[in-house]
């Protein structure tokens, strides 16, 4: 049988078609535009995404035995809302997960309703990517929008509900909207009427690997496909991304260098960081996770060495970073290039580099770029070790993990083994794994996870490079909290 993994992501939806062995087949990409109507505002069109999912879908299965798709399961960007009136029309643009226009929302949850009862409610505090905020945003600007809507959903929930008919919601996706009891699944009364709105416009709650329903009879013989296809809930796209790189059961971790960074520590108890430096969400494999984000990751080496060096020859400018200069770099960076959200959750944060001196060579400066980015993981790691999680070994991925020298800089900055996978295909790959899991084919994704994820590398700490690292990150730890104070003023 074959399978279809959709990663519905900000500026393209991805689909791969994959078989019962988990050999891929196909991939395709498809892009689609992204609005920025005001500063600081981001959007985009649903039926964009629509038309583009029903496009990729036909393009990937040309030439393929389609009578054998038996599944369809969806990744997505998390946070967007979209909201639906009484004959399930979309409203207005979805208003995404990297737009700021809710400060004043996010400001008054945190501090007015306070983030006490907020991590109580819903496990999180409020961010302003969070979909909660944009409710309360629309609510007050843009009223007569707000008295039609008759469901709220998610991005990738848009598209399942175009599928199969069904508005529904995975655990994942639904910990992420700050309307959403993390710790027993299911709505937060107190937040919906915080928001005012009511539970009836919410969408159906499913775990990850369920199935939803089955294609719509005209959505089927408009791609060609049976009816019986399964639709899968699905995940949010950092949830379904772990699940491709195996990154399920107790106190699995994944560290994901992207343009923006993430560290993701699997648990099968629910746990919250009391500081709410972390997030607290379900995860697709039907327990929980813990979650620290990253504004900038990958993004911070691509800034030094595009714009300041003028280069794309990464590897060329790390040849001279050898181990004797790992743990002995006295200049220091913050990679706070666009503000940042975990631990520290401010906006005003922005980056630097300290402690130069006239010996200090250009080596040096891109050696403190790619430890500031393992500094600031590391920073979220420690409050999931304060959890009592134990973690000694950690999944690597994204476009910054391709370097051999960054992924040995976190192995010793974070005394971790650092896993390399066979294949990473993000989100896309774990929505197909779901699909099969929701199909029948496997038992749970932990047991297609361990199936089908391999380890090709192992990177181990060296213990003298480590206690270098040490002393280097005790130094890092003091220059935030000593510099936050003039971030206002330096940003005017």
């Amino acid at each position: 049988m074959l399978y279809i993994g959709i990663d519905l992501g900000t500026s393209a939806v991805k689909l791969l078609l994959m078989n019962g062995e988990g050999a891929i087949e196909r991939i395709v990409s498809r892009e689609y535009p992204l609005s920025f109507p005001h500063p600081g505002w981001s959007e985009q069109e649903p039926a964009d995404w629509l038309r583009e999912t029903k496009a990729g879908i036909l393009e990937l299965t040309e030439g393929f035995d389609k009578s054998q798709i038996a599944g369809i399961g969806a990744g997505g960007q998390m946070h967007g809302l979209v909201v639906l009136d009484e004959n399930d029309q979309v409203i207005r643009p979805a208003i995404l997960w990297n737009d700021g226009r809710t400060s004043e929302e996010v400001d008054y949850l945190n501090n007015v309703i306070g983030k006490d009862k907020l991590s109580l409610y819903t496990a999180n505090i409020a961010f302003a990517g969070f979909t909660a905020p944009k409710v309360l945003w629309m609510k007050k600007h843009e009223p007569e929008n707000f008295a039609r809507i008759s469901k709220i959903m998610l991005p990738k929930d848009y598209i399942n509900y175009m599928l199969s008919g069904v508005h529904c919601t995975d655990v994942s996706d639904a910990s992420g909207m700050l309307l959403f009891d993390v710790e027993h699944k299911c709505w937060s009364k107190e937040m919906l009427d915080i928001c005012g709105i009511s539970e009836d416009v919410m969408p159906k709650i499913f775990e990850s690997a369920q199935a939803v329903g089955t294609l719509r009879p005209e959505i089927a013989e408009e791609l060609g496909l049976p009816e019986n296809v399964i639709v899968a809930a699905g995940a949010g796209d950092n949830a379904a991304a772990a699940v491709g790189t195996g990154t399920v059961g107790d106190g699995a971790c994944n560290i994901s260098l992207g343009t923006s960074g993430t560290i993701f520590v699997s648990s099968r108890t629910f746990g919250v960081d009391k500081q709410n430096g972390l997030h607290s969400f379900a995860h697709a494999d039907g327990n929980y996770h813990l979650m620290g984000c990253m504004l900038s990751a990958a993004s911070c080496n691509k800034w030094w060495m595009d714009e300041i060096i003028g280069t794309k020859d990464y590897a060329a400018q790390q040849a001279a970073i050898t181990d004797n200069k790992l743990g002995t770099n006295h200049v220091f960076f913050l990679p706070y290039l666009m503000g940042e959200r975990s631990p520290i959750n401010d906006t005003d944060a922005r980056s630097c580099f300290i402690g130069m001196t006239m010996d200090n060579t250009r080596s040096d400066l891109t050696q403190a770029v790619l430890e500031g980015v393992a500094f600031g993981i590391r920073d979220s790691l420690e409050v999931a070790r304060n959890q009592g999680i134990n973690i000694t070994r950690s999944r690597i991925c994204g476009g910054g993990a391709k370097s051999p020298l960054w992924r040995k800089i976190f192995a010793n900055v974070c005394n971790l083994d650092i896993e390399v996978i066979e294949s990473e295909e993000g989100p896309g790959y774990g929505g197909a794994m779901l699909a099969m899991v929701a199909c029948g084919e496997y038992g749970s994704v932990e047991e297609i996870a361990k199936k089908f994820v391999k380890v090709v590398d192992v990177v181990k700490p060296d213990p003298e490079i480590v206690a270098r690292y040490e002393e280097r990150y005790q130094v890092f730890h003091r220059i935030y909290p000593a510099l936050k104070g003039l971030f206002p003023a330096i940003n005017g």
